[in-house]
């Protein structure tokens, strides 16, 4: 891959990465700030991001090219998958959706740049303005699994005039590496504000070096790994860390009509495909109405038959070894079961574990080992599935819903009740908004502090 050496992930393999490196690197990011980002209006970056966005959705972008081209080798995913997950992302990007996010962050969006009042455009009658500022340097500690997590952590980070280095797993720096170089392609100078490395976890030297640099440090894992890193923090640096989250949907039986199903169950396949169900907002399981025209078990049956299209056209990436071995045990197991019982069904591609169906009557939540490997529950009512999901309460990610408007507004009432913190239409479950509260939380919020000036 011809790129610039401008990042530490651009070195080449045989590189060795030292702490003296790391704490150079991090004393130039600040110094780059403090000279070229911090001086920025929010409008000027919001400018830069909307054109790198635009950038990456032309056919003809370079980046985008070695995105697709080398992508499948570098990530795992298919073509398809990386080209339907990356125009997902960047078709966010534009001025309305931030202003939304800046509104919704901070009241009005001029408070990153200027004490403003509540009321938008009274200042002068106020008696208390504020300001919000962002963490001088930044450090995420991110995922392997999906890039879009760690694209979106970069672009809050430069909402907020910070300084970032991004320490990506061993192997997974690939996306935020093209991502950080088209930034620095477009400003140089914003770019210079960003490092990307990449490393195996557990390297005490360097992330201890990096550490000491922080004003923040974001994190996205396993639980054990979350705690690990959080021990290693001074108690003056902040730390942000999103853990081990699943999600599921649902399907209300008004909808499962002859004249509809057919949408209901392409919308079921996009989110069982999107980014080959990996991450926190893919589904384990759909749980599905019963008595509704179109029957439960035929729902799986026909999600079967389009997930089996769709590895034609959207085909599942490479997965490890370990991966195909787990689905091959759970399907063992569900097949052994389906031999001895009606209520148990199974689907799957044959001679490859590129996809899997399991239709089964119990209500409990299953725990899926992804890569295409669906459970399909049906349920008497919702109730049935509170009950069946309450072992993973305050677990839930993302739900994503299947029922007419009227239903959806009661239904979205008593899953947030329960303690859902996202709900969504299904198909959209891996395509969140811009303005997405993650696991809940503000996602500009948790990185910046207030400052009150009362008059």
């Amino acid at each position: 891959m011809d790129l610039p050496n401008y990042f530490l992930a651009d070195l080449p393999p045989e590189a060795v990465l030292s702490p003296k490196m790391i704490v150079e690197a991090c004393l130039a990011l600040k110094q780059n700030r403090e000279k070229f980002l911090a001086p920025r209006t929010t409008d000027d970056i919001v400018k830069i991001l909307c054109e790198v966005a635009a950038e990456w959705l032309q056919p003809e972008n370079k980046f985008r090219k070695l995105a697709l081209e080398l992508g499948p080798a570098e990530t795992g995913f298919s073509k398809p998958i990386l080209e339907r997950g990356l125009d997902n992302f960047f078709k966010q990007f534009t001025p309305e959706n931030f202003q939304a996010l800046l509104k919704q962050e901070f009241g009005q969006v001029r408070r990153l740049d200027q004490f403003a009042a509540d009321d938008e455009g009274h200042e002068e009658k106020s008696n208390r303005l504020a300001i919000v500022h962002g963490p001088e340097f930044l450090v995420h500690i991110a995922a392997g699994n999906i890039p879009n997590p760690t694209l979106m952590s970069l672009t809050l980070g430069l909402l907020t005039r910070s300084a970032q280095f991004v320490k990506c797993a061993s192997g997974a720096s690939f996306l935020p590496r093209l991502f950080a170089h088209s930034i620095y392609e477009l400003d140089r100078k914003l770019g210079s504000c960003l490092e990307i490395a990449e490393w195996r976890g557990g390297n005490l030297e360097l992330e201890n070096a990096l550490f000491a640099e922080a004003n923040c440090v974001t994190a996205t894992g396993n639980d054990e790994t979350l705690k690990k890193i959080r021990e290693r923090l001074l108690p003056k640096i902040r730390f942000l860390g999103y853990g081990q989250r699943v999600s599921f949907g649902f399907i209300a039986r008004e909808v499962l009509r002859d004249e509809s199903v057919a949408e209901i169950v392409s919308r079921a396949a996009d989110d069982v495909i999107a980014w080959d169900q990996n991450g926190c907002l893919s589904p384990h399981v759909f749980y599905v109405e019963e008595r509704g025209a179109v029957e439960s078990d035929k729902f799986a049956e026909l999600l079967a038959v389009e997930l089996a299209k769709r590895e034609i056209s959207e085909p599942r990436g490479k997965i490890s070894t370990e991966e195909s071995a787990a689905i091959a045990s759970r399907r063992s197991i569900c097949e052994t079961l389906a031999a001895h019982r009606a209520d148990v069904k199974i689907w799957s591609s044959q001679n490859s574990t590129a996809w899997t169906v399991v239709f089964e009557h119990d209500t409990c939540f299953q725990f899926s080992p992804l890569n295409r490997f669906i459970f399909v529950k049906p349920i008497p009512d919702l109730a049935a599935v509170l009950q069946g999901i309450d072992a993973i309460h305050g677990k839930i990610s993302t739900v994503g819903l299947a029922a007419t408007p009227e239903k959806m507004k009661e239904l979205a009432m008593q899953f947030a009740r329960w303690g859902a913190t996202r709900i969504c239409p299904l198909g959209q479950m891996q395509n969140p908004p811009l303005t997405w509260r993650h696991d809940g939380r503000p996602p500009l919020g948790d990185l910046i502090t207030w400052t009150d000036f009362e008059l």
